[in-house]
């Protein structure tokens, strides 16, 4: 375990160039690409009956939009 912790932790050239790697693949996806994404992903997980905290808001559909208020 020991042997593996010390192998993540690099410092020096060879860290700046796995960063700089890094931040390369990253800024290589389009942010239309990013935000396609997302969207699909936000979908997906608003499907999820079992997720917890807030859930997101849904349109009232039992409102009739078309009717005069009460007032």
């Amino acid at each position: 375990m020991k042997e593996l912790a010390k192998k993540d932790m690099v410092e020096g050239e060879e860290a700046f160039e796995r960063f700089d790697a890094l931040v390369g693949k990253v800024m290589a996806v389009p942010r239309k690409e990013i935000l396609r994404r997302d969207a699909a992903y936000k979908k997906r997980a608003a499907k999820n009956i079992n997720k917890r905290g807030p859930k997101p808001k849904r349109r009232d559909v039992s409102r009739d939009l078309g009717a005069a208020p009460l007032s």
